[in-house]
Parts: structure tokens; sequence; C-alpha cells
């Protein structure tokens, strides 16, 4: 009877810890923006951000610009990842409009940061002339990129991705204030929550118990 209550203890937990480790693909995942140029006086990290969600077999990445500071999110580049091509490209209505792949293909000031962030292959998009009107530069405004998947890979491949740093997504961004200026920014890298690794931890724990009692009786 205690064996069979402390395997059953050990599924519970590991279950958990399974839970606890993989994103859920119903929940858009949010990533923000840090700037690599700093060549305006003013951050927008604050405003920028990406929804990534599935859609249907493939991934959506909906870009926003919670415009306090005015400004137009006018290019957009991935490096590397489970991404294989962008399958289409989506807007919210007039004032919104891209095309891909941008030319150039080159994130500006990519070699700002280590590793040097390099666009893989036609994984950009720009917005058409006039380019700053139509890039995402109110807070109604968004613009959708969607990417099919390398063969065996997943949605929660590419959440992974994006928080280890395999994945990147560079900005360009112009019309930035008073003096429209631009600046680049690309993806913070995200770490688990205090409440994530404590939960883990506290799992990993009591699973090391219950595999100690069993080993006892």
């Amino acid at each position: 009877m205690k064996i069979r209550t402390s395997l059953k203890a050990i599924l519970v937990l590991a279950g958990v810890l399974f839970l606890l480790m993989y994103p859920v693909s119903s929940k858009a995942d949010t990533f923000t923006f840090f700037n690599i140029t700093n060549t305006v006086n003013l951050d927008l990290s604050g405003q920028l951000s990406v929804d990534v969600t599935t859609s249907g077999s493939d991934v959506s990445f909906k870009f926003f610009n919670d415009v306090g500071i005015a400004s137009s999110i006018t290019d957009i580049y991935f490096d590397d990842g489970a991404l294989l091509g962008i399958s289409a490209i989506n807007d919210s209505g007039a004032g919104v409009s891209f095309h891909f792949p941008d030319h150039p293909e080159v994130l500006p000031g990519g070699n700002n940061i280590s590793p040097a962030f390099v666009t893989t292959t036609s994984f950009s998009a720009g917005s058409n002339p006039p380019t700053m009107p139509e890039g995402v530069n109110t807070s109604l405004e968004w613009v959708e990129i969607i990417f099919s998947l390398q063969t065996g890979k997943t949605f929660n491949d590419v959440i992974s991705n994006l928080k280890d740093g395999g994945l990147r997504i560079g900005l360009h961004v112009q019309a930035i204030g008073p003096d429209s200026g631009s600046d680049s920014y690309v993806d913070t890298v995200q770490v688990p929550e205090p409440g994530i690794l404590i939960l883990l931890g506290i799992a990993m724990s009591a699973i090391g118990m219950a595999s100690w009692r069993i080993t006892k009786i």
C-alpha cells in the first residue's frame, strides 16, 4: 500500500512538472524588446511587444506599438529558430501595409549585440511606401507575420527558442519623437518567473523524497 501511494505521488508530481515546463499553446506568449542602438534619447522598450500564438499548424507573431512616444515599426527581422518560412502577413487595416522579404535584409545595428543579429534569408518584412505612415504607429494598429515550421518542429519549440535566445526578433523603428529619429530593438530573452522556479524546486524535492521512501520500504 505504501509503495502504491508513493508511486502515485511521483506520477502526480511528474505531471505537475510537465505542465510547468511546457507552455500552453492556446495562450498568447508576449515578448518585449530592448534598445540595441540608442541613437535616440527616447526608449520605446515599454511600448513595443509581440504576441506569439499558434495559427493552425503555423505560428503567428503579432506586433504592437502601444504608443506613448510617437514612432513607427517599419521593419521586422527573424534570426534562426524552428521556423521554415513566412506564409502570410496580415494587418489591422488601413494605415498598415507590409511586404516580405524586406530589402535589405539587415537589422541596422545588429552587430551591436553578441552574438551579432544575422537575419535568416527571407525571414524579414518591411512596411510599404510611404514607409512610416504604413508602419505600425498607433496603439490600435498591428501587423501579424505567420510562419510555417520546419518538419518535426512545434509551437513549443518556437517558444523555447525565444526564451533561450535560439530565435531572436529584431525591429527597426522610425519616426521616433519630435526629431523623427530611428533605433533598433531585439526581443528580450525570457527567464522563468521566481514563482515557477520555486514550484519546480518543491516538486523536484517531493519526487526525491517519495523515491527515497520507496527505497527504504
